[in-house]
């Protein structure tokens, strides 16, 4: 029998998502009246797979303990009636957090598929690809072809100023460090190059053994089962499989999922 553990990473600061204008942690924002990170949760609560079943889901939250006291405190209850396990992350990087959540996977466990809790908007279509192929091959990721051009870019010693910029300090105003003047070092060939998203599914043992290796330096669990040498092989991901990490984001999952924000409900029903 076909067992699935999830593990959802959800132990980021949303530093990116403040400093683009949002006001709370990613994780907590209004997505048709429930937080971004129960709608991930529910969505493998509610996804079949067409062989085998989804046995256990952990949440990796913050590694600080004041952090974590309240993300259990907004999260752990509502989680726990999904029947998911919460437990501390990583302090600094993804893969401690990833480290910490594979000592809960149960025993009995045949697969372990690993999710940012920042995608909310996976299409079933995306689940359906990934874990039907998982259960023939020992490691599965979605990816989605670049269709834009690649350009390398370097950071000057200049100021990139502008208008805004100019203003400010005509005015003496303090507004923080200026940002850098950029400029292209290079077109990077596109061809075969692909964005890779999550789920990724992993039999257990493999993405084990991925864990135990002495560098564990990368930003997603397939990197460190290609150093074991074991083949990776790319299902067709979604555009629609969003990563929110701007308040932008976060329009665009709403308006992919069908929901409206918290300002767009009736009175009623925005509390």
């Amino acid at each position: 029998m076909i067992r699935f553990c999830i593990i959802i990473v959800a132990a980021g600061s949303s530093a990116r998502y403040l400093a683009s204008g949002g006001l709370r942690s990613k994780l907590d924002e209004d997505l048709g009246g429930k937080p971004v990170l129960q709608r991930v949760v529910e969505m493998f609560t509610k996804f079949e797979p067409r062989e085998g079943l989804i046995s256990s889901l952990i949440v990796a939250g913050p590694h600080e303990e004041e952090a974590f006291r309240e993300f259990k405190d907004r999260h752990a209850d509502r989680l726990g009636l999904l029947g998911a396990k919460v437990c501390r992350g990583g302090k600094t990087y993804r893969w401690e957090s990833v480290k910490a959540a594979l000592e809960l996977v149960p025993a009995d466990a045949t697969h372990v598929g690993v999710h940012d809790a920042a995608r909310a908007s996976t299409p079933v279509e995306v689940l359906d690809r990934v874990f039907d192929a998982s259960t023939r091959h020992a490691a599965v990721i979605p990816v989605v072809e670049v269709s834009d051009t690649l350009k390398r870019v370097d950071e000057t010693d200049e100021s990139a100023g502008g208008a805004a910029d100019d203003a400010a300090r005509i005015l003496g105003l303090d507004t923080g460090p200026a940002a850098r003047l950029r400029v292209v070092n290079g077109t990077v060939d596109r061809e075969r190059v692909c964005r890779v998203q999550t789920p990724q599914v992993f039999e257990v043992g493999v993405l084990k053994r991925a864990y135990s290796q002495d560098d564990l330096s990368s930003t997603d669990d397939a990197g460190l089962v290609e150093r074991l040498g074991e083949r990776v092989v790319a299902v067709e991901g979604d555009e629609r499989n969003l990563k929110i990490t701007r308040p932008i984001d976060l329009e665009l999952a709403r308006a992919v999922m069908g929901l409206r924000g918290p300002h767009e409900r009736p009175m009623h029903l925005k509390f």
